[in-house]
């Protein structure tokens, strides 16, 4: 049964506050929120989704700053990613603008990138893609994922999914921002329902170009 009763907005109220004030010493005076308004209700969705999107994953708050100019301890957003498959399945994340969802994925091998360009080249499953993308588009998500300046070596640069082949990785997402149902057992309904709307991109990728 799930536990899930919707966002507070003491989580978006966290993240603005966190952008100005991202010092271990404000974390730890502040944890208790974080436990309470941003991870509590994400573990509570996890656990609705879980029989029809897949087992979740909340990501780590802390980044990781080894190799960056940017020491700043925290992530100014927490995400939580849900699937059935290695690295392609949904996602959703707080941050001080409210909710985004969104779903696809991120990280491709050469190989997986290879399928990607085969079936985007192929007429019948390129063309399934453009129409679920499209679909997405109307529905108010934004394409996303890393691309390449130019089409790539042995492909025409006239090609019909000429923009299509120039991805390594693709995702659809959509902000959401602070619905009036966000704070409310509503919002697992809601959150849910937009992965539904992505799970043509999600299936298409597993079936064309898996890890």
């Amino acid at each position: 049964m799930s536990t899930f009763t919707g966002i507070p907005m003491a989580a978006v109220e966290f993240y603005a506050a966190l952008e100005k004030n991202n010092n271990k010493e404000w974390w730890l005076g502040h944890k208790d929120i974080y436990d309470a308004a941003v991870r509590a209700p994400l573990l509570g969705l996890q656990q609705a989704a879980e029989g029809k999107f897949g087992s979740g994953k909340i990501f780590r708050p802390y980044r990781d700053v080894r190799f960056s100019p940017d020491k700043s301890p925290y992530k100014i957003a927490q995400g939580m990613f849900v699937s059935n498959y290695e690295e392609v399945g949904f996602y959703v994340q707080i941050d001080a603008d409210g909710l985004l969802v969104g779903g696809g994925y991120h990280s491709s091998s050469p190989a997986q990138l290879s399928r990607y360009r085969a079936a985007v080249d192929s007429s019948a499953s390129g063309a399934a893609l453009e129409t679920i993308l499209k679909g997405l588009g109307s529905a108010g998500f934004t394409l996303e994922g890393q691309t390449l300046k130019r089409v790539p070596q042995g492909f025409a640069k006239d090609h019909p999914r000429a923009e299509l082949l120039k991805h390594k990785t693709v995702s659809a997402s959509k902000h959401l921002g602070t619905p009036h149902w966000m704070e409310t057992a509503q919002a697992e309904q809601e959150i849910l329902s937009s992965w539904e709307q992505l799970r043509p991109l999600v299936d298409w990728v597993i079936r064309y170009a898996a890890p």
